[in-house]
């Protein structure tokens, strides 16, 4: 008990100084969006009917920046400086190339190289620091390059993204807590808090949008912490892929069936589940309830039940995205039927 409450002061100061600082900055961020002109205009492929500006995640950025590099150095069970200071390099680097390009759109290959490197970056120093196999690198860069663009990819509809960052940061803190992990619970948790601050201006009528500063950003993060966590104990590998299981079987169904109807994988587009739920009528804020319930009633005891049961963790791994798979097939199937009987009914009431 003493130790909780010896933990439980310092986590409480990093926690407001996560919140506060990136509820101050994205209040800064609408005011300089609409000062520059950063506004996301309507259109086919989108999601929103109204101007709105972007670049809020921002706020996230500062607020983690600020916090979680120095929380893994100074709390318990402490990482070394190497890692730490890596993670704060390749935050920035995913950041600066992400507000760049909210400002002004750069070529896909350009930002790919950042990502890669930003990934290599971190992974190095992580391998080197918990003296893991060198033949581990290769995926984590490309596992690291992938989180940043499916997190980018599922930034589509107000409070979404900033829901599944708060869920899964929360849940890799608590892994982390578990596990003996005090410093990495911290860092998760700043980014919980960082990701309310956000929340609060993106929650449905968003006020403001995340931007690529934020989406790449929290992508690059919650691969660290999982990272993280399977360097401190391997069996934690599996409840944190389970935690992200709704933004990860949604983006890579979606990418795998652009590529197979031969589109291309990184330009604009609606269709992605949670765009056909609100395609098919669902306000915003429903559609994220959607998600939202995933999180909970599956997500979450899936990934309780394996972090206590070791044993457990791979097959209930396979079973939970399995079953997120069949979900997303089965729910845009519907969708579609929903919709096409809709268009018959609509030329009918028009005519």
């Amino acid at each position: 008990m003493s130790e909780a409450v010896a933990f439980a002061w310092p986590l409480t100061g990093w926690l407001l100084a996560s919140f506060l600082l990136a509820l101050v900055c994205v209040r800064g961020a609408i005011a300089y969006a609409h000062r520059r002109g950063m506004l996301d205009q309507p259109g086919q492929r989108r999601s929103h009917t109204v101007p709105t500006p972007r670049g809020g995640g921002i706020g996230v950025v500062v607020g983690m920046l600020l916090t979680a590099p120095s929380a893994l150095v100074f709390l318990g069970a402490a990482w070394p400086v190497s890692v730490a200071a890596a993670l704060g390099a390749a935050l920035l680097l995913v950041a600066a190339v992400g507000w760049w390009d909210d400002h002004r759109p750069l070529g896909v290959r350009l930002r790919l190289l950042v990502q890669l490197a930003a990934t290599a970056l971190f992974s190095l120093a992580l391998l080197r620091a918990t003296e893991g196999a060198w033949l581990w690198l290769p995926l984590l860069v490309l596992a690291g390059a992938w989180s940043i663009n499916l997190h980018n990819f599922m930034d589509g509809i107000d409070g979404l993204l900033a829901q599944q960052a708060i869920f899964a940061s929360a849940g890799m803190g608590l892994l982390a807590w578990f596990a003996g992990q005090p410093a990495l619970a911290a860092a998760s948790f700043c980014l919980t808090a960082a990701s309310m601050g956000f929340w609060l201006y993106n929650r449905p009528p968003a006020k403001i949008f995340m931007g690529d500063v934020g989406s790449g950003s929290i992508g690059l993060l919650l691969f660290a912490f999982a990272a993280m966590l399977w360097r401190a104990a391997s069996h934690l590998l599996w409840p944190a892929l389970l935690l992200c299981s709704a933004f990860v079987a949604d983006a890579s169904l979606t990418l795998l069936t652009r590529f197979l109807r031969g589109r291309r994988w990184y330009a604009a587009h609606r269709e992605h589940l949670y765009q056909w739920v609100v395609r098919s009528g669902r306000s915003h804020a429903g559609s994220d309830r959607l998600y939202l319930y995933w999180n909970l009633l599956i997500a979450a005891p899936a990934a309780a039940i394996a972090a206590c049961v070791p044993a457990a963790g791979l097959p209930l791994c396979v079973l939970g995205y399995a079953t997120a798979f069949i979900v997303w097939i089965s729910s845009k199937r519907y969708i579609l039927r929903r919709l096409r009987r809709r268009r018959p009914r609509e030329r009918h009431v028009t005519a």
